[in-house]
């Protein structure tokens, strides 16, 4: 593969600097968001030039309504809105867009996909690196190459065609940078490993306007980014404009769905049961495992907690599913089940595909080296069934991990959670306009508790992609024993922390 190494200057970004800057320094600790002040503006010759110079539009606020262009998945950051949109159509324009920011000093930020649970792509005023016009999606000798805005159903599409498969999710409209790049879960990682394992190259901007082509086999700055970049989370190095995965092939798949919502026998003693048999379970099963807490009034009504398991197969029957639950079966008969067996891999995953709309939310998760023991599942159970309640709703979840994603070492990518069996998420929903203020208060207060409660059971580790800006000492949780490299590769590539967030490195 060629290395390249662009340089973009001054000059190619500034039409005479003494016309264009404007402003105070931004010295990255966003001190004009922290004091809820705008950012200084660049010219209108500066603003001018750069709608010149990028292939994509350039929109801004004074100009356009850009709630349409900037929504985040979650509302609870919709209000952050940017001064200006820059719509880039290729790594030049990226290049372009990130030089200017740099040399008007003007704060930046990036929106590949738009799903960060924390809000991160969102902040009121400045410049948002927008990459939805870079969703090219190819196939060549045995490797995919996605571009940094493809979304999930862009690069699924380019997968069925090939009768290929990755590690992926479930919902089509994430964005696949920010997938991979905080690791990348899903039900093929016990039998193919993260899907940041898939990568094998990639193309990232840095904070000096550089194009680096990343590999293994790079130069040394460039292996590091390359290491960096799988499961170093989005935004923290540059902007990552493409990515070289290695798929497999797309065999059939037996899919499930299945809910146990009787409150007899105790459904503490189905949950225990599930997750013994689906810790024993072969690596080809992948699933999500969750436990719904009932509203207040349906508690008045004798109703329970929920259990519903979803999830896949690979190459195994109705039947061979059924065996691995047996244990669950003879305890209680799931009261929903929906199986379609030995089914194509890709209509498999139209099955139980996820169409979530963006909402108001907070989810909090932890590593789990083993399935829950009585004494949590115990607890856990007492948070559930005392949820003050909201519009919305609330449950524990579980993502069954182990097996390939396991095999490597933590150190091996940036990657560090290499010795769980589960990943547990605390989820909570509302709505803004259903739920008064002081519930939310309440509900959030539960599920600040019910989290703390249960981290005694966990490795300590929490996910990146399921960005928590509640989370202490958030650094050790995402990155453990990886932080420190992450942190010289930080400094040595964005040394004055153009790319800078709540939580960024």
């Amino acid at each position: 593969m060629l290395h390249r190494s662009t340089d973009l200057t001054r000059r190619r970004v500034l039409a005479g600097s003494s016309a264009l800057a404007t402003g105070a320094a931004f010295d990255g600790v966003l001190p004009d968001a922290a004091l809820g002040r705008q950012p200084a503006q660049p010219s209108e010759a500066a603003w001018a030039h750069l709608a010149d110079e990028l292939s994509g539009p350039t929109l801004r606020s004074r100009d356009f309504d850009l709630r349409p262009f900037a929504r985040p998945f979650n509302l609870r950051y919709a209000a952050e809105l940017p001064d200006a949109i820059a719509f880039c159509r290729s790594t030049e324009d990226v290049a372009l867009a990130i030089t200017w920011c740099r040399e008007n000093d003007f704060p930046l930020t990036v929106l590949s996909g738009g799903h960060c649970y924390a809000g991160y792509s969102m902040r009121k005023g400045g410049l948002t690196i927008n990459l939805l016009l870079m969703r090219e999606a190819s196939y060549s000798n045995g490797t995919v190459r996605i571009g940094g805005g493809t979304r999930n159903r862009e690069f699924y599409a380019l997968l069925r065609r090939h009768d290929l498969a990755s590690t992926h999710g479930r919902c089509p409209s994430v964005g696949a940078a920010g997938f991979l790049l905080g690791g990348g879960i899903g039900f093929n990682m016990r039998a193919h490993g993260a899907g940041c394992d898939q990568v094998v190259a990639g193309e990232i901007v840095t904070a000096d306007g550089k194009i680096r082509t990343l590999a293994a086999d790079a130069d040394k700055a460039e292996a590091d980014l390359f290491w960096a970049c799988r499961g170093g989370g989005g935004g923290n190095f540059g902007i990552n404009t493409a990515f070289t995965l290695q798929p497999f092939e797309a065999a059939p798949v037996t899919v499930f769905d299945l809910t146990w919502s009787a409150a007899h026998p105790e459904p503490k003693q189905v949950l225990a049961t599930l997750m013994k048999a689906l810790d024993s379970a072969p690596v080809e099963l992948g699933v999500r495992l969750s436990v719904r807490a009932p509203s207040p009034r349906d508690r008045r009504r004798g109703a329970d907690v929920t259990i519903g398991l979803i999830g896949q197969l690979h190459g195994g029957s109705a039947k061979q599913l059924d065996q691995i639950l047996a244990d669950v079966y003879a305890l209680a008969k799931p009261q929903r089940s929906k199986i379609w067996e030995q089914v194509k891999y890709w209509d498999g995953q139209k099955l139980i595909e996820e169409h979530d709309a963006p909402s108001y939310f907070q989810e909090r998760s932890a590593f789990l080296a083993s399935s829950l023991d009585d004494e949590a599942i115990d607890l856990a159970f007492g948070y559930l069934r005392s949820w003050p309640g909201t519009s919305g709703s609330a449950d524990l979840r579980f993502f069954q991990t182990g097996g390939k994603m396991n095999g490597p070492a933590a150190d091996a990518t940036a990657f560090a959670h290499r010795s769980s069996r589960w990943l547990l998420d605390v989820a909570l929903f509302w709505s803004a306009a259903a739920d008064r203020a002081d519930l939310v208060t309440r509900n959030r207060d539960w599920q600040d508790r019910f989290y703390e409660a249960m981290q005694r059971f966990s490795t300590g580790g929490a996910y990146q992609n399921f960005a928590d800006p509640s989370l202490r000492d958030w650094r050790t949780a995402y990155y453990a024993g990886n932080l420190s490299r992450l942190e010289s590769i930080k400094q040595a590539v964005d040394p004055d922390r153009l790319f800078n967030f709540a939580q960024a490195l």
